[in-house]
């Protein structure tokens, strides 16, 4: 008997098949390719640190150049010198330290509990940088970074990236332009730990004030700036102790 190909329970048979056998399909390819998955997001966390403190491959003015992935983890064991977990008043140095998720983490601390937080120290030209991790929230969804800073609190590089803010507007946090701004402006406040802001109507495009603790904001991109001042604050919070530390010293 011929198989009636129009009836309703031919097409969810035929539906179900396919979604099983898609599924199963993907699921493999899924498996077969996590440690390779693994390994990107290991090399893309360590470009984002050495970035932060100025170790890239930036040549032309305008370029955001990583250190490729072919070199990234002999670089990173060339100037990443030590690796921190801050867990509470406890500290101890863990050489894959940057692979905690710091977003899991700040959840940890919303909820009363202690938090795992990396600290990275990294040291080129004769210069100590010490490079914090940074989790927030941009106008559609996760933005995140790293801020690098010295003995004093002065800025002296910055990651930003994100997951889905508006092309041309808040995704240009993560354009060089904006970045460099960044460096050279202060955490403090006299004695105050205030961050750096994204202000709106800063009347300083070309960032020569560096006293100010803010950069100007980008067009077209406010609730984006502010969820990156915000980022930079809270972070600075969570470290204060830790950045305490390095002033005393």
């Amino acid at each position: 008997m011929a198989l009636n190909t129009e009836k309703n329970v031919y097409t969810v048979l035929f539906a179900a098949l396919m979604v099983i056998a898609v599924g199963s399909v993907l699921a493999f390819v899924a498996s077969g390719l996590s440690e390779k998955i693994r390994e990107n997001e290991r090399f893309e966390k360590q470009q984002n640190i050495l970035y932060a403190m100025g170790v890239n491959e930036n040549a032309n003015e305008g370029s955001v150049n990583f250190v490729p992935t072919t070199e990234v983890e002999a670089e990173f064991q060339k100037y990443i010198t030590e690796q921190w977990i801050i867990n509470g008043e406890q500290r101890t140095q863990n050489q894959e330290a940057y692979l905690i998720d710091l977003k899991k983490e700040i959840a940890a601390a919303k909820k009363g509990q202690v938090p795992r937080l990396p600290v990275f120290i990294g040291e080129k030209d004769g210069q100590k940088y010490h490079i914090l991790p940074m989790y927030g929230k941009g106008l559609w969804d996760a933005i995140w970074g790293f801020i690098s800073v010295d003995e004093n609190m002065v800025v002296q590089g910055v990651y930003f990236d994100h997951k889905a803010e508006t092309p041309g507007l808040g995704a240009n946090i993560k354009q060089r332009y904006f970045m460099d701004d960044f460096i050279g402006e202060s955490l403090m406040d006299g004695s105050r730990y205030t961050g750096v802001s994204v202000a709106k109507g800063n009347n300083d495009p070309l960032n020569q004030r560096k006293e100010d603790n803010a950069v100007d904001a980008l067009a077209g991109a406010t609730i984006t700036g502010n969820g990156v001042s915000a980022m930079i604050r809270e972070s600075v919070n969570l470290y204060k102790d830790y950045l305490e530390t390095i002033r005393e010293n």
